[in-house]
């Protein structure tokens, strides 16, 4: 329980951090900032030990990826 004592006082959202999520609320994403939030997210969630697995090659592989029917 001592660990969660920090988020039993009066919590104070940070100003800055306000800031910056209206001005991020007001701005499009790009296809090409969601294509590399997805290989991000597919990087991140190879297995820690595979050293054949970079970003370049999930960039490369989510371009040739196919769909079966």
């Amino acid at each position: 329980m001592a660990d969660r004592k920090q988020f039993l006082g009066d919590i104070k959202p940070d100003p800055e951090l306000l800031k910056a999520l209206e001005a991020a609320s007001n701005e499009a994403v790009t296809e090409e900032e969601l294509r590399e939030q997805r290989v991000s997210f597919a990087f991140g969630n190879a297995p820690a030990g595979a050293t054949n697995i970079t970003k370049d090659s999930v960039r490369v592989t989510s371009e040739n990826i196919r769909l079966r029917r």
